[in-house]
């Protein structure tokens, strides 16, 4: 009988190579300890292209021209953890604070949902907008959403959730916005399109030149920069200003903040922070 094959192994240096890699593309730090989660996650990508070493994944990823396994790296080893109206002190904000404000010029409001994963988020800001804005309002609002991968991007225009994923959400916000197909279990739930055309997904990696000009109302950049080192955040930080009107709000994690970081935004509540108008 032949012996069951070992997985491959993962030397220091080949670890090295591969955070570089990531770095260098979208300036996610692989601190050390992540060894054994990058194993895991692209142990999948060496048996899918029947590669027996790190040492020959390596050297096919230097040969590929093309670049599209970096981009199946990249989608390996970054965590798309999200879920409906997360860290939900954000959207109370937003409706309590940032909307009633609003509602007088509301034409034209614009919102960024960057590192937006499988669409949660930002479907959760076009619910929140749907409930808080008159009737008729959200026509003109627009939510762009982006994320770096194209395997999440592509979940999220589907707008397909299993029942689990809105356990959650109060029913009538299920009821009045997403349509039910098949039985439980296997029952999935499905966002009108009342919500879908408030939202444009598209690929970005934050660390590329952007091609929006903005002025955005409100970014949501939410447990992304958890995964950056220092002088990438103080950059992406200076960007999103540049991109917020007077007066626009940036929401990080509730894991993050701008501490340590040289800016210009005004600390408002933990993850909230807005740009001054001058």
């Amino acid at each position: 009988m032949l012996a069951p094959l070992l997985p491959a192994q993962l030397t220091r240096d080949q670890f090295q190579q591969i955070s570089q890699l990531v770095y260098e593309k979208c300036g996610i730090t692989l601190f050390q300890g992540k060894e054994d989660l990058v194993k895991a996650r692209l142990g999948k990508r060496l048996r899918a292209l029947d590669v027996a070493s790190y040492a020959a994944y390596l050297d096919y990823l230097e040969q590929d021209k093309s670049g599209q396994e970096l981009h199946q790296l990249i989608d390996a080893v970054t965590t798309n953890t999200t879920s409906f109206f997360r860290e939900a002190q954000h959207f109370e904000y937003l409706r309590g604070q940032i909307l009633p404000a609003k509602k007088a010029t509301v034409t034209g409001m614009r919102f960024w949902s960057a590192g937006c994963s499988s669409g949660e988020e930002p479907y959760s800001l076009a619910i929140a907008l749907q409930e808080a804005l008159p009737v008729g309002a959200s026509r003109d609002v627009r939510i762009l959403a982006t994320d770096i991968s194209g395997a999440v991007l592509a979940r999220a225009r589907m707008a397909q959730y299993h029942e689990v994923v809105l356990r959650g959400l109060a029913p009538s916000l299920v009821d009045h916005y997403f349509s039910a197909s098949g039985a439980s279990p296997d029952q999935v739930y499905r966002v009108k399109e009342v919500v879908r055309r408030m939202v444009q997904f598209a690929q970005l990696n934050l660390m590329d030149s952007w091609p929006m000009q903005g002025p955005f109302d409100v970014i949501f950049c939410r447990n992304v920069m958890i995964y950056f080192d220092q002088a990438t955040r103080a950059r992406l930080i200076q960007r999103f200003w540049d991109l917020l009107e007077p007066g626009g709000h940036l929401f990080v994690g509730h894991s993050e903040s701008l501490n340590g970081l040289s800016h210009r935004f005004r600390y408002v509540r933990p993850a909230i922070y807005v740009k001054q108008a001058l």
